[in-house]
């Protein structure tokens, strides 16, 4: 139980920017083996993004509350996954090779293809989610279990590409190196049971909501086809690509179900 607690204070630290006591120990292994918490990470975003989300909302409208969701979450996590997500967008409307693909997704400046692709991206959550919002009509705990659930779901989507591709870079260079040195059953089955168990709880309003799994499946089968055309695997922030993508087809995915329950 100590490791266990050691691997998942070692997935605070990879994936949020809470703050964690030191503990001694600590080696690559766990940050391997931190996978199996990434949909528990998920949830505990999910959990802050919408405790924001509420706060906000007894002072101010529905849309504003939804924007401080999105600080509350990206501060947490300190934009880890939007990063990669633009990052991609950069290196695949930038480059043409594999070299200049990853040369190009490696730089830390954004580009113009990042930047629209932010704003869509951000455009299409806050308006999914106000229509959520609206659609749940005050039922607080739906829309806890649909903030969580868009969270740790989409983490269990992204972390999927990391268990059927290589990884791509042949240095060290990629922040998602240490994830794709090896995995065991115990990081597919933490990383499924996790992001599951948020599904288990919205298919309680309606079993309609089980449409989202074959979406899902669709989007890590052609992030699979895509990246491994290019660039002969994943990087970080394919992984980051992949679980924003979910994020907004969740929540597109519920906000059409509501419109039929």
């Amino acid at each position: 139980m100590k490791r266990e607690f050691h691997i998942f204070l070692t997935a605070l630290m990879f994936f949020t920017r809470i703050p964690i006591p030191s503990f001694k120990n600590y080696d690559e292994k766990l940050l391997n083996q931190c996978t199996r918490y990434f949909s528990l990470i998920g949830i505990l975003v999910g959990s802050i993004s919408f405790l924001a989300f509420w706060i906000s909302s007894l002072f101010f409208s529905v849309e504003i509350a939804i924007i401080f969701s999105f600080v509350a979450g990206i501060l947490t996590t300190g934009a880890f996954h939007e990063d990669g997500f633009a990052d991609v967008f950069d290196g695949f409307g930038g480059g043409w090779t594999k070299t200049k693909i990853l040369d190009i997704m490696k730089d830390s400046r954004l580009g113009t293809y990042g930047t629209v692709a932010l704003l869509l991206m951000f455009a299409l959550k806050f308006y999914a989610l106000l229509k959520f919002v609206e659609f749940a009509n005050t039922d607080w705990f739906l829309i806890f279990v649909g903030f969580i659930c868009y969270h740790a779901l989409a983490r269990t989507a992204g972390i999927t590409l990391s268990f059927l591709i290589p990884y791509s870079r042949e240095d060290a260079s990629s922040k998602s190196k240490p994830l794709a040195v090896s995995y065991t059953w115990k990081e597919v089955f933490g990383a499924y049971f996790f992001g599951c168990l948020t599904l288990l709880f919205l298919v309680s309003f309606s079993l309609y909501f089980f449409a989202i799994i074959p979406i899902l499946m669709m989007l890590v089968m052609y992030a699979k086809y895509y990246f491994n055309k290019w660039i002969d695997g994943f990087t970080g922030d394919c992984l980051g690509t992949v679980e924003q993508f979910a994020e907004v087809f969740i929540l597109l995915t519920i906000v059409a179900v509501c419109r039929y329950i």
